[in-house]
């Protein structure tokens, strides 16, 4: 009778408890209701039917929940009465207009003060079709061994990625001015590619996932690339200077590790328009691109660059726009600049005989704006300019971007 009597009295001041506690949030509680909107993100594009959830609590209980969409109320002041709750909506992309739309959730509590709580988001609706064609035909395209195979495409809209797969590497492809539907990618053929046809495709991916892709094939052909002799004799006063320049300059292998790391990092975008200049005024060009050179120092190798022979000290210039990612002497190149142009392409150049005065790494620069003065320092007999260009860190002949062209 006791244990009984006992119980009574555990559950009567149980229940005046939970009385107490409960009649304590409904006056007294201005604790706004918590709400989690899933489903949907917040500047995300969206296609077909959009499967959203509200979950929501509230220490006493959310009373009513309302839903809008672009101010129009798909779901408004529906009882809840629970201290939490998940409840799941969709919205039909398919009767919305392409473009920007407005979310709001709005909950309100079950206390005497009807607390609020609002959870905005904007989201973009994508419909269209997405639809992707080259701008030039593709069933003949040919390229010399070192060139760039340059691709255009237009789609119908605009591309959330699109990348070139071709010679077993990924190439990005950007549009080829601001707000432009037509979509650029720049391959780089090295000189020592194999003469052969190759296949490459084109992926284009849309804000909603769709998936267009392109194909086409391209036929490397082979250029008759000249072959010389490099030598600097032993004990000459040419060979004394070099290999004192070689003890100014940090290892060439710095550089090469660090453009290889720049060019994964370069920005998924062009950074310049319209054509390259060369660096410096060309009096002639004392080795073309591709030369097959002979060296006692480096054995026989492929000359990925040209060099420009111009007066001592001549002004050497930035071919185009672009952040400088290097300045720095080296064993080899000597005083080095390194421009990133975007989409990987980077201009070197090197020999410099000095900086210009206000030239810093991350610098944003434009064509034509002074970088240094034509110089000898580094692995160089005479003074000239080592120019040289890169795609994705893959040499390429820098005169094929220029006006310049050799008779």
């Amino acid at each position: 009778m006791k244990k009984l009597q006992l119980l009574g009295w555990i559950f009567i001041l149980g229940f005046c408890g939970w009385i107490g506690k409960n009649t304590y949030h409904y006056f007294f509680d201005k604790k706004s209701p918590e709400v989690i909107l899933s489903g949907i993100v917040n500047g995300g594009y969206y296609a077909g039917d959009i499967s959203c959830v509200v979950n929501g609590s509230h220490p006493y209980k959310v009373g009513k929940i309302s839903v809008f969409l672009d101010g129009t109320p798909l779901i408004y002041n529906f009882s809840l009465g629970k201290s939490s709750f998940e409840h799941p909506f969709t919205i039909n992309t398919r009767t919305l207009t392409n473009g920007k739309h407005d979310l709001k959730v709005k909950l309100i509590d079950g206390t005497f003060h009807k607390n609020e709580a609002c959870k905005e988001c904007q989201f973009n609706v994508d419909n269209t079709h997405l639809q992707a064609a080259f701008v030039r035909s593709v069933t003949d395209l040919k390229v010399f061994q070192g060139r760039t195979l340059t691709l255009q495409f237009q789609t119908s809209k605009p591309l959330k990625e699109a990348k070139v797969h071709a010679f077993s590497k990924q190439f990005d492809c950007v549009p080829e001015k601001e707000g432009s539907l037509v979509y650029e990618a720049f391959v780089p053929i090295d000189c020592e590619e194999t003469p052969n046809e190759y296949l490459f495709t084109v992926n284009c991916i849309d804000q909603v996932e769709n998936v267009v892709t392109l194909e086409g094939k391209v036929q490397v052909v082979p250029f008759p690339f000249k072959k010389g002799n490099l030598s600097v004799p032993v004990g000459s006063a040419t060979a004394e200077y070099v290999a004192k320049e070689k003890e100014l300059g940090l290892s060439q292998k710095i550089l090469n590790d660090q453009l290889a790391e720049l060019a994964e990092k370069s920005p998924h975008k062009k950074l310049w328009q319209g054509q390259f200049c060369a660096p410096t005024d060309i009096i002639r060009i004392t080795t073309e691109f591709g030369n097959i050179r002979t060296t006692p120092q480096r054995g026989r190798y492929a000359h990925k660059a040209i060099d420009i022979a111009n007066h001592p000290r001549s002004i050497i210039w930035a071919p185009q726009d672009g952040v400088v990612i290097v300045k720095e002497r080296y064993s080899y190149s000597g005083n080095t600049v390194a421009i990133d142009h975007g989409c990987g392409v980077i201009s070197l150049l090197f020999h410099l005989d000095s900086f210009a005065d206000d030239l810093a790494v991350g610098q944003v620069i434009k064509k034509g704006n002074p970088v240094g003065k034509l110089g000898k320092t580094g692995y160089a007999d005479g003074y000239h300019l080592h120019w040289e260009m890169r795609i994705k860190d893959i040499a390429i002949d820098p005169l094929e971007w220029t006006k310049f062209s050799v008779a």
